[in-house]
């Protein structure tokens, strides 16, 4: 199976391939083209300049095949690389800018279409070998030659240069070109190489600790990149906050099973050893009773016990379900549910201070739920407040959400267990010593209903004074 760094790699290599053959074809045809355009360039303007130069040496009928003449074309022809010829109106060649002993042009007559064309257009460029006068084509710049007096053709002249001359030139450059194209390519796929591999390694050491994680080992983390902010940085960032997330739900896993195992341990074996005490005679009869009551309440609390995670369970799935939330009056649950701790905040002379506001306030919620944390958090304040200390309940809206704060005052509770309040079975120092009967799931189920509403939940504690405060969304008519 190939891997993603191969992948990439392969296809960055294809697209650096079909990119380069693209421009190096679009600059062979270009460069070519320009090269060719400029040397056209260069020898029309030579041709011109021959013409000119015969047309002022047209003083007698010998002037084209002049000594003089001779020497210009000679000078004009090795500072430009070209070769001229220069033809009388008739056709036939009378001077050359090659050298006399070696020059096998004099005399030789030029095709008549060559000249018919050239007296039509007065300008003649191709490719040619002129009806046999060179051995292969060369380019050739062609003009007429005036009469300086009246303006009639007296002459030819052409200006040659051979096809492997120019591109010879081409070539030479063309190989340098493509020296350095070929250095550049393998350059470029040098860098793909590396780059692929290092955008790959992200991906090798999270797929790593993806199979560390399917064999329960969570600590593993992926090495963040140079710069988090990219789409692999925040893979990475999001794959790491995963695996916190994985290994905190498994730390509380853990932690759950040694909770539920501590709670059910403790009642079963005091029921068991009461059981075999009655059993095999070691209690006395006489004391059967009272051991038999302590094996009920110790009964009775595991059932407490179940019935409090059942309820966990049932109302996680209940309050997570928006068919279930009405619009209702949180001034008149809070009042409602107050009531039923009259008894027992008289029996502590607590002084209950709602501070409540005189409109109501319209939420949107499920009404049991909210109904359960609210019972839940006085329970929790009314049980933990001194005695003859102030509980205070107060109500009040903020940018569209209600805010519930119960606050008693009592024990402060360690800010090592802050943390840890709303977790699971998680009891404190104070409830330890204050709540026997507890199973720590009362903090959990508050958060819990909250959370599931997408509304939050803060709990301080200092000096002691503890405040828990709830939101809740506001109903639509008073966000408006």
């Amino acid at each position: 199976m190939k891997s993603i760094y191969l992948r990439n790699f392969s296809a960055t290599a294809l697209m650096v391939f079909i990119c380069f053959l693209v421009i190096t074809l679009s600059f062979l045809g270009i460069g070519r083209n320009y090269l060719l355009n400029e040397y056209r360039l260069q020898m029309n303007a030579a041709a011109e300049e021959v013409a000119h130069t015969a047309s002022v040496f047209s003083g007698n009928e010998d002037s084209l095949s002049s000594w003089p003449l001779a020497m210009s074309l000679s000078s004009i022809a090795a500072s430009t690389g070209n070769q001229v010829l220069i033809a009388d109106i008739s056709g036939h060649i009378v001077s050359c800018s090659d050298k006399a002993p070696t020059c096998e042009h004099m005399g030789v007559a030029i095709p008549e279409q060559f000249i018919d064309h050239l007296e039509k257009a007065g300008v003649y460029n191709c490719k040619s070998d002129i009806g046999g006068l060179f051995k292969s084509e060369r380019y050739i710049a062609a003009r007429l030659i005036s009469s300086p007096i009246n303006g009639e053709s007296i002459g030819y002249v052409m200006v040659c240069k051979s096809m492997d001359n120019i591109l010879g030139a081409w070539s030479a450059f063309l190989t340098v070109a493509m020296i350095v194209t070929i250095g550049v390519f393998f350059a470029a796929m040098l860098t793909a190489l590396v780059y692929s591999k290092r955008m790959a390694r992200p991906l090798d050491e999270i797929a790593a600790a993806s199979r560390k994680f399917a064999r329960g080992d969570f600590s593993v983390r992926v090495r963040q990149q140079d710069d988090p902010t990219d789409e692999m940085g925040a893979l990475i960032d999001s794959f790491n906050k995963m695996a916190d997330s994985l290994e905190q739900a498994e730390n509380r896993r853990s932690e759950f099973i040694a909770n539920i195992s501590h709670e059910l341990r403790t009642p079963m074996t005091t029921i068991s050893g009461f059981a075999d005490g009655i059993l095999d005679g070691t209690i006395p009869k006489e004391d059967e009773d009272k051991y038999l009551i302590s094996i009920r309440d110790e009964t009775r609390r595991l059932s407490r016990l179940v019935r409090d995670m059942l309820r966990v369970s049932q109302t996680k799935s209940s309050s997570a379900d928006p068919n279930r939330r009405t619009v209702f009056d949180l001034t008149e649950l809070i009042l409602q549910t107050l009531l039923s701790f009259e008894s027992r905040a008289t029996a502590k002379n607590l002084d209950v201070d709602p501070q409540l506001p005189e409109n109501h306030i319209m939420v949107k919620a499920d009404r049991d739920a909210i109904t359960q944390v609210i019972y839940n958090l006085l329970d929790n304040a009314v049980k933990f407040a001194k005695p003859g200390s102030c509980l205070i309940l107060r109500l009040y809206k903020d940018s569209g959400k209600a805010y519930v704060s119960i606050k008693d005052f009592g024990e402060t509770i360690p800010p090592d267990d802050l943390p840890f309040i709303f977790d699971r079975f998680h009891k404190s120092d104070r409830s330890r010593s204050m709540d026997k009967d507890g199973v720590g799931l009362g903090l959990y189920l508050v958060k819990t209903i909250i959370n599931s509403h997408d509304e939050d939940i803060a709990v301080r504690s200092e000096n002691g004074m503890t405040e828990f405060v709830f939101t809740l969304a506001l109903a639509e008519k008073q966000k408006q």
